[in-house]
């Protein structure tokens, strides 16, 4: 059997077409660049993403949003005679996104001299591990959907800064677990819910979304009936859906992903009595129909984006993506587009700096850190000190017949 060290990198060497199509979950990875450095003015963006495994869908659809972006920005031209060459590597481990993965894969970034930025990861408990490792090294990193607060507030994100505090490497167009915690509390109000029994996977970003719906929504004059934690890898839910049966709830919360809990929850919800009760989650979760099948219609789940089908600054975006795809956008597909745009405007801008060079690391860092009314997709992109995008939207869906069906989205700008 070939070593993972070695498979991950011969799905590295494969072509676009033949990585997304052949290179397995046994690979862990899958890549459209090769794995040496490139020559001349090419240059690297790594991408750390879930590829395989309960998440493979959402993380999917986000890397070909960045793909895209990297493609058009290549047929384009880019100054100097750049070229951009992705290289993705899959941060989960026997099916379930692995922080422990993910700091390995930035590590493979930074040891390679031809990666000037990383996007990614999909999931808030894996950026909170790369942060450290990224930030140490300079590398800069652009999330399209990580919402923990502790990632860019608070002494939590000076905690992750702790090797370079006076330099944020971390930046992300998706907006905070506070303001999509918030959000959910209030559409689910809107939605007339009255009662609710939260549940999480005690993980980074599945415990602050339920800790923050919590509050808000019983500021919000709704009331919370329970809140239970769930242990790591538990796939038997029937007891704790039996005794939230017994208390009646309108709806059930889910803090966490279709990966930690939710898809098993809401397939056995139908078990035992509650298949007519609401479930809702955040933007871990709009993959759910891949583990509860049909049992999925009726979830509602917020997402820390705006729906790029009604905006009119994505036409462009979604015809592009429909098109190189034969395949609907995902959830964070138009963000992933965006993200990719500020990691090669900064390239771009960098370049023209440095003469028409290559730029180093640093150099494009400065650029990223820059980014003001950056036109994209999901609107104009900035970013604050701290790395959070200027102006967040939170958008609701629900799933019908196992496709999503947006709702409403809100404006949660500070």
């Amino acid at each position: 059997m070939l070593s993972r060290s070695l498979v991950l990198r011969l799905c590295a060497a494969a072509p676009l077409a033949f990585a997304l199509a052949a290179c397995s979950s046994n690979a862990s990875t899958a890549s459209s660049s090769a794995a040496q450095a490139p020559a001349g003015n090419a240059v690297k963006i790594g991408i750390d993403l879930p590829l395989s495994g309960a998440d493979s869908s959402v993380g999917r659809s986000t890397l070909n949003g960045m793909l895209l972006a990297i493609e058009q920005a290549n047929a384009k031209g880019l100054p100097g005679g750049v070229t951009l060459q992705p290289d993705q590597l899959d941060d989960a481990v026997q099916g379930v996104h692995s922080p422990q993965q993910g700091v390995a894969n930035a590590r493979t970034f930074i040891s390679d001299d031809g990666v000037l930025v990383m996007l990614g990861p999909y999931n808030s408990n894996v950026a909170a591990a790369q942060i450290p490792v990224t930030n140490a090294a300079g590398l800069a990193q652009i999330s399209a959907s990580t919402v923990s607060d502790g990632l860019t507030l608070g002494d939590d994100a000076k905690n992750l800064r702790r090797a370079n505090p006076t330099t944020n490497t971390f930046f992300r167009v998706s907006t905070t677990d506070s303001r999509q915690g918030a959000a959910a509390a209030r559409f689910a109000r809107q939605l007339g819910k009255k009662t609710v029994y939260i549940i999480d996977d005690n993980e980074t970003y599945g415990l602050d979304l339920a800790n923050v719906f919590e509050k808000d929504f019983t500021q919000l004059g709704g009331t919370v009936i329970g809140h239970d934690h769930i242990d790591k890898g538990t796939q038997d839910f029937k007891a704790l859906l039996t005794k939230i049966a017994a208390t009646k709830p309108d709806l059930i919360f889910y803090g966490g992903t279709t990966s930690t809990g939710a898809g098993l929850i809401r397939q056995q919800m139908f078990d035992v009595g509650l298949g007519n009760t609401a479930f809702m989650g955040g933007d871990g979760i709009p993959d759910i129909a891949t583990v509860a099948g049909p049992r999925a219609d009726g979830t509602y789940y917020t997402v820390a984006a705006p729906n790029a089908d009604k905006l009119l600054s994505a036409r462009q975006f979604v015809r592009d993506y429909e098109a190189r795809f034969h395949e609907p956008i995902g959830p964070y597909s138009a963000n992933a587009y965006a993200a990719t745009q500020v990691a090669i405007a900064a390239i771009a801008a960098a370049t023209k700096e440095n003469g028409g060079k290559v730029p180093t690391r640093a150099q494009v860092l400065a650029q990223i850190a820059k980014t003001n009314a950056l036109s994209t997709p999901i609107g104009p992109v900035g970013f604050d000190a701290g790395g959070d995008v200027l102006e967040p939207v939170v958008s609701l869906y629900t799933i019908k017949n196992g496709q999503p069906v947006f709702i409403s989205q809100q404006s949660v700008s500070k």
